[in-house]
């Protein structure tokens, strides 16, 4: 990967539908040129996916929030994966180091929403303690790494 490559990068997590042309236009390559590049960067899994990043607050899901949670045991992670793995509203789930053993990022409706999610978490036997805290506003968010490489 070269830095040509993370201009493209770049412009493309901006704006992922951003068309050939105009790519080739902001790296100044020709059309075959940013083609074939962006098939490797494909090929060797630079690229992951494309995606749609939809608003909470468009589907009624205004407020998130982080909840960390210890096991029991950690023979009981397969379990407790397989419960919140069917929950909607859980949209990340991190195994951490530290205090807790998960840290799970939710986006719920309201506090009643919540607190029904919150009691159906609590309910599974593997879980020891939970703490949550409110999203109160996000000051910065990202999606993906940056795929700055700094010119020589």
């Amino acid at each position: 990967m070269d830095t040509i490559d993370s201009k493209i990068l770049e412009v493309l997590q901006e704006n992922s539908r951003v068309s050939i042309s105009d790519l080739s236009k902001h790296v100044n390559l020709s059309l075959s040129a940013v083609s074939e590049r962006l098939k490797k960067l494909g090929a060797s899994n630079v690229i992951e996916k494309f995606t749609v990043i939809l608003d909470p607050v468009a589907f009624g899901q205004s407020l998130s929030v982080l909840m960390n949670i210890s096991l029991e045991n950690p023979r009981d992670t397969e379990e407790f994966f397989n419960i919140i793995d069917k929950e909607r509203e859980v949209l990340e789930c991190h195994y951490v180091t530290g205090e807790y053993d998960y840290i799970l990022r939710i986006t719920t409706k309201n506090t009643a929403t919540l607190e029904s999610l919150m009691n159906r978490i609590k309910a599974i036997p593997e879980i020891k303690r939970t703490q949550t805290n409110v999203i109160l506003s996000t000051l910065k968010q990202r999606y993906s790494v940056s795929p700055h490489i700094p010119e020589k």
